[in-house]
């Protein structure tokens, strides 16, 4: 039998999410355990994927990386804003409060 470790840290929250098609989505927000944003340029969501089923759960999403170096909320490939928002963008699923340094 296997047993799962758990960590716990603190993250900033995805407070809202737009994006009704993805599977995380359920009533604009996410509920992935974390996300990733960016592709090293661009602050899309990594984590998200299409799908007509959605998670049922009702944990809350956290930022567990972003691979946008040149946003002012990275500091060594994470996200400190309080919360992010994401919507429409250049991407499917984009980080909204993303901020070019």
């Amino acid at each position: 039998m296997s047993i799962m470790k758990t960590l716990k840290m603190e993250m900033p929250l995805v407070g809202c999410c737009k994006i009704s098609e993805c599977a995380y989505n359920r009533d604009q927000h996410c509920h992935a355990r974390a996300i990733t944003i960016g592709d090293g340029c661009h602050p899309c969501c990594d984590t998200f994927f299409q799908s007509s089923q959605h998670a049922n759960t009702s944990q809350a999403a956290g930022v567990g990386a972003c691979k946008v170096a040149i946003c002012k909320h990275n500091e060594n490939w994470e996200c400190q804003a309080d919360s992010i928002q994401v919507g429409q963008g250049e991407c499917p699923a984009t980080c909204s409060t993303f901020c070019k340094r």
